[in-house]
């Protein structure tokens, strides 16, 4: 199982800005817990996420070296991917491509049919920059704003995604309304015909549903999770009342009871938990 632990996602939409040393030191303890990926930052409008303006100087912080984890920013425009693709240490852009046009406007505030003319400009540029995309289909299980949703809509833009050779694609419970039976359905289907497709879940969920929905994923071919210590996070353009993220020690409580394999140095998750209740 592949674990992808969120900062940027936890960080994104809390109020007081966390000076960018104090970031650092805490994404640097992340580094050394094994993790897959980091999503660490965003090259977007200081405007729209002020919290995230410091990515540029925040990647110049981290230690590297001896860290297996890979690093992953999020952007929502060409001009943010021409900022992220200048940094060696940054591996992955994702963008966040929701099938909800409502959603689509308030996050990117552009419509669906301009994002993907823009994810198709992002996914030539990481090709020419040696570099993967990770695309999120937000609103991937429903939405609040009543727009038309169904699995076949799902399966419908994920066809899109693969035709553009897209290999890594994450469906994303942006505001945690997903059940059991459409995250099984979708990934049973999804890991079935895309055999050389990535399909991962960052899923939004509560202390009372998150097995299930792990669950339900997990069983049905999905072997790459975004989490975040503390479940802390969500997106600010999403809803007022926020779902947190699904927390990372539930992850791993999963991980542990099913024996799944991961390389994770159990020491260093606790230091970065603990440190995790200071940062947050």
């Amino acid at each position: 199982m592949k674990i992808i632990e969120c900062p940027r996602d936890a960080m994104q939409g809390l109020h007081d800005f966390i000076p960018t040393a104090k970031k650092a030191d805490y994404i640097n303890d992340l580094l050394k817990v094994g993790f897959d990926t980091i999503d660490f930052g965003s090259f977007v409008s200081p405007k729209a996420i002020p919290q995230l303006r410091d990515t540029a100087e925040l990647v110049k912080l981290l230690n590297l070296s001896s860290a297996s984890s890979k690093l992953l920013a999020i952007v929502a425009n060409q001009r943010g991917a021409n900022d992220a693709v200048m940094f060696e240490e940054v591996s992955y852009l994702g963008f966040p491509f929701s099938i909800s046009e409502t959603f689509q406007k308030r996050n990117t505030n552009s419509t669906i049919s301009e994002s993907l003319v823009t994810l198709k400009q992002i996914q030539e540029k990481c090709i020419q920059t040696n570099k993967q995309l990770v695309v999120y289909l937000s609103m991937g299980f429903g939405n609040p704003y009543g727009d038309v949703w169904n699995t076949d809509i799902v399966l419908q833009w994920v066809d899109q995604m693969v035709e553009m050779d897209i290999s890594i694609i994450s469906l994303a419970d942006t505001v945690g309304v997903a059940n059991e039976k459409d995250i099984a359905l979708l990934f049973s289907n999804l890991t079935r015909h895309y055999a050389l497709t990535e399909f991962g879940a960052h899923l939004h969920c509560t202390p009372d549903n998150w097995k299930s929905k792990v669950e339900a994923a997990f069983d049905n071919g999905c072997n790459r999770f975004d989490a975040a210590m503390k479940g802390i996070g969500g997106c600010p353009f999403a809803n007022d009342d926020l779902v947190g993220n699904l927390a990372t020690e539930n992850l791993m409580q999963f991980i542990h009871e099913k024996n799944i394999a991961v390389n994770i140095d159990t020491a260093a998750f606790n230091n970065a938990l603990l440190h995790a209740g200071k940062v947050f």
